[in-house]
């Protein structure tokens, strides 16, 4: 597993090397959208939630997506997680229902994987 922070970027390059050797296609990542960093490569969600959570996330923070390096734009990012089923707040899927939630961890995401 790694964590991605504006100091320390994830290329696309290693993203596919993470999808080729876990999934083939794609790498689970987890968004913390308060503080602006992505746990990426592990084989659950739950494994990324809980390293952000031991690093000081607060999991009412945290979403988890898929990751599609080959795949552009829309098709890129996929939101869709068993950690994103949160019936107390309203998310009573495995996607992000809220659509400014989205749009923020789209735009962290955007930030944080170089292209």
């Amino acid at each position: 597993m790694r964590i991605a922070d504006p100091q320390t970027q994830i290329h696309l390059d290693e993203l596919r090397e993470m999808a080729a050797a876990m999934f083939g296609d794609m790498v689970k990542a987890v968004v913390d959208i308060e503080r602006e960093i992505m746990a990426v490569d592990a084989e659950l969600h739950a494994d990324e939630e809980a390293l952000l959570i031991e690093r000081g996330s607060d999991p009412y923070d945290l979403w988890g997506i898929n990751l599609y390096p080959e795949m552009k734009d829309a098709d890129f990012l996929e939101f869709s997680s068993m950690i994103n089923l949160r019936p107390s707040r309203g998310n009573r899927s495995r996607g992000v229902e809220n659509p400014a939630t989205r749009d923020r961890i789209r735009n962290i995401v955007n930030r944080l994987v170089i292209r």
